[in-house]
């Protein structure tokens, strides 16, 4: 193994070290230290059979200009603090509130940023045992609290999210496999409630809550089989992906609940999922220890990359650093420095108008531009990826651009290989009113020859490690709910949605639900370390641990599932280890990176010329990082 063969030669030492800063194209990230939030006493979390840590961000635009709110949970416990960033240290000693729960833990959480004021923000809380909290950790007030009696789902809340656009709708997911629409307006029913279909499609379902008053949930989904990991609104709020354990990615309509798209894992469970800026690529990542990018509007896989050696638990695009460049490639000169100066202002520039010039990139009476999508993810092998996305990976059949994009591409100029497959993709696909022939053909083929990111050996010829199991993860409890499938096919219409959910919908009027069918109690999963490439035997053995009713064999090789070959294959920019306990959180913001491990620190990293005078000082003193 690669692992085994650096360790040989020396560099197993400095495999394992952990980072405290990392280089790239823009310039040189660090870690500051004096910039950590974890708990008060600073001790590292005892994560064993605990959820994973989470951290949300919200501004309250304080006039004094340190609007920034970070949330966390750790254990049992809910921490929010005034957020200083890259601008001063943390002081943890002076949370604004601080909860401890007994009997059930936090699992997610989200602000709704529209009604956030200095004075009030409204944050959603999901638990381990299924319930969801409407608490004000400004004026420290807990004003509601969802399935409380778990009459709706007794599952794990896994993700939680305000509607966007919306200041009363938000949406819940569980490890049921079950998705709820709830409205803070209303109350919960003391009586398990009784669903009327709604509509349905291949492999998913929509539910209304059947009632003579409206209550929560407004509505159920039930989407593939297995764990819901999580969910994601699409930067215009209009449709929403989904990633379960059965391994597909679900694309929806949200308003007109409809299955846009599907996408299938190389292996197991999915965990993870992203949009970028403009809409037009989502990235998933999961068991496969692979991130995998989906186009939107062609509705196929256009490139997979590997870097991690386990499950990957996040994933997330860096707005400020996707960057769209004229034609005209821009003139360097000087010293490396004056290179990385010029490049920190040009990165300043672009991220302020990232989303208007992506979306010149269809635009047909503009200069041609180059786009360039920079995302990142974190796993649980404690590794941080960051990865770019170019034009000769988003458009194989067009010329390469002349413009510079900084990214190590092989040019796919050389003859196809013997037997080099061509997916095409026959099915008619949606598109929005902007895109152009160029990026959304009616008929999709890859080129014969693909690029390979960075020189990543081919697939044939790494090995095939055996899939195997360690440390144990948090272990969840599962109850399969019965849903009562009142009325037929027949009653889905306009008529009953709005007769439904009209009161409480009212913003979504044509909102349609999704609604699952019957879960199986879920399975206990352990972390994998497996490399990503495993034999078609493996993958039915692990569909067999899901109960997973598609078959793999019948999927790889398709458009829901192409083969390795088939698609370029990405190599990180960077891959660094900068944790000891797996990673949980990546989030990126303007001046800075954060992330966070299981222990429960949650880790600054200041963008290249973004490091504050104070914590300039701090990191003077502090022991200097290695960069590889």
């Amino acid at each position: 193994m690669l692992i085994s063969k650096m360790a040989a030669e020396g560099g197993g030492k400095e495999m394992n070290e952990i980072k405290t800063q990392f280089t790239t194209r823009e310039g040189v990230h660090k870690l500051l230290t004096h910039s950590e939030y974890s708990r008060p006493n600073r001790v590292p979390f005892n994560s064993q059979g605990s959820n994973p840590v989470k951290v949300s961000f919200v501004n309250v635009n304080d006039q004094s200009g340190n609007g920034d709110r970070i949330c966390f949970n750790v254990g049992r416990e809910l921490y929010f603090y005034i957020y200083k960033g890259v601008r001063k240290a943390a002081d943890l000693s002076k949370p604004i509130d601080k909860r401890i729960y007994k009997g059930t833990q936090p699992t997610c959480h989200d602000f709704n940023h529209l009604t956030a004021t200095a004075e009030s923000v409204s944050l959603l809380v999901g638990f381990s045992a299924g319930q969801v909290q409407l608490i004000d950790p400004i004026k420290k007030e807990t004003s509601k609290l969802f399935n409380e009696e778990r009459l709706i789902d007794k599952s794990r809340v896994t993700c939680v999210k305000w509607v966007p656009g919306s200041e009363s709708l938000f949406l819940v997911s569980h490890s049921s496999g079950n998705m709820y629409l709830y409205n803070v307006e209303h109350t919960c029913g003391t009586t398990a409630p009784h669903y009327q279909l709604l509509k349905q499609g291949e492999n998913y379902s929509v539910h209304t809550c059947k009632s003579k008053s409206t209550r929560n949930p407004l509505l159920k989904w039930t989407v593939g089989e297995g764990a819901l990991h999580e969910f994601a609104f699409s930067p215009d709020g209009k449709f929403l992906a989904c990633v379960s354990q059965d391994g597909f990615l679900r694309v929806f309509n949200f308003d007109a609940v409809e299955l846009h798209g599907t996408m299938k894992s190389y292996f197991g469970g999915l965990l993870c999922v992203c949009w970028s800026p403009d809409g037009k690529y989502i990235v998933a990542g999961g068991e496969d220890d692979l991130v995998t990018v989906w186009s939107f509007l062609d509705c196929r896989v256009i490139a997979r990359g590997h870097g991690h050696k386990s499950w990957v638990s996040v994933v997330a695009f860096d707005h400020y650093t996707t960057s769209v460049e004229e034609s005209d490639p821009m003139e360097f000169s000087g010293s490396d420095e004056d290179f990385q100066d010029q490049m920190i202002h040009f990165g300043r520039d672009r991220a302020n108008s990232t989303q208007s010039r992506l979306s010149k990139r269809n635009s047909t009476d503009s200069r041609p531009v180059s786009v360039t999508y920079r995302f990142g993810s974190v796993g649980q092998d404690t590794q941080m990826c960051l990865w770019d996305l170019t034009e000769d990976i988003l458009f194989p059949h067009l010329p390469l651009s002349r413009t510079r994009t900084h990214t190590n591409v092989m040019n796919a100029t050389s003859p196809p290989p013997a037997g080099a497959t061509i997916i095409t993709n026959t099915s008619s696909n949606a598109t929005n009113g902007n895109s152009s022939g160029a990026n959304t053909p009616g008929i999709n083929s890859l080129s014969t020859a693909l690029p390979r990111s960075n020189s990543l050996p081919h697939p044939n010829s790494l090995p095939h490690p055996v899939a195997t199991t360690t440390t144990t993860t948090t272990t969840t409890t599962t109850t399969a709910n019965n849903t009562n499938k009142a009325g037929s096919g027949g009653g889905i219409g306009s008529a009953i949605l709005d007769s439904a959910i009209a009161t409480g919908v009212s913003k979504f009027a044509t909102l349609s639900l999704h609604d699952r069918k019957e879960r199986h109690p879920e399975k206990d999963h352990k972390r994998n370390h497996s490399m990503g490439h495993i034999s078609s035997k493996s993958s039915d053995k692990l569909n067999l641990l899901t109960k997973t009713k598609t078959d793999p064999a019948k999927t790889l090789g398709t458009l829901l599932c192409p083969r390795m070959e088939d698609v370029p294959l990405l190599e990180p920019l960077i891959c660094k280890k900068i944790a000891h306990e797996r990673l949980t959180v990546l989030i990126f913001l303007e001046d800075c990176l954060v992330t966070a491990c299981q222990e429960g620190f949650i880790c600054t990293w200041a963008r290249p010329g973004k490091v504050g005078l104070l914590s300039s000082q701090n990191q003077a003193s502090s022991p200097s990082g290695t960069v590889v």
